[in-house]
């Protein structure tokens, strides 16, 4: 029997959303040094983007390919250091939320299992560092959020 499908947070910067949004959420590319865990992700789990500097949710997409290795330039990575982000899905969108419509990490921070790792007042470190996955509830949550926030700015 296959695994269940994970959920896998992606952070990464407003403008890397902008760059994939630009491709139709059709493309998704994980930094050098996380080939492993992007070894670990297959057909079917999803990703949710967690856009840096602002703290939002800005949408979901599911993976529908194997990994693979690309290193033509897509996303704008941080300036001056250029990363072509070389570990490689194809993606279709789930939920795809427009710049007015994301939703702030600090309206969830409470109801996700994930945050509560961290003491309270640094609940910010829970969505440090590129990738990582969360439970099943946060998933459903993080998805519910968001369809809501789509639909109420519709």
């Amino acid at each position: 029997m296959a695994p269940a499908p994970k959920t896998w947070i992606l952070t990464g910067s407003p403008e890397n959303f902008e760059a994939t949004r630009a491709r139709g959420f059709r493309l998704i590319g994980m930094k050098e040094r996380r080939r492993r865990m992007a070894q670990d992700m297959e057909p079917g789990d999803r990703i949710v983007f967690y856009l840096t500097r602002i703290g939002r949710f800005g949408g979901s997409v599911r993976i529908t390919s194997e990994m693979f290795e690309d290193r033509d330039p897509v996303w704008p990575g941080k300036p001056g250091t250029p990363d072509a982000y070389p570990w490689r899905f194809e993606t279709e969108p789930e939920v795809v939320l427009e710049e007015g419509e994301w939703l702030a990490a600090e309206d969830v921070k409470e109801d996700l299992e994930h945050v509560r790792k961290w003491p309270a007042e640094h609940w910010k470190l829970a969505f440090q560092g590129q990738l990582r996955t969360v439970s099943d509830a946060d998933a459903e949550l993080l998805l519910r959020r968001m369809r809501a926030a789509a639909g109420a700015a519709a």
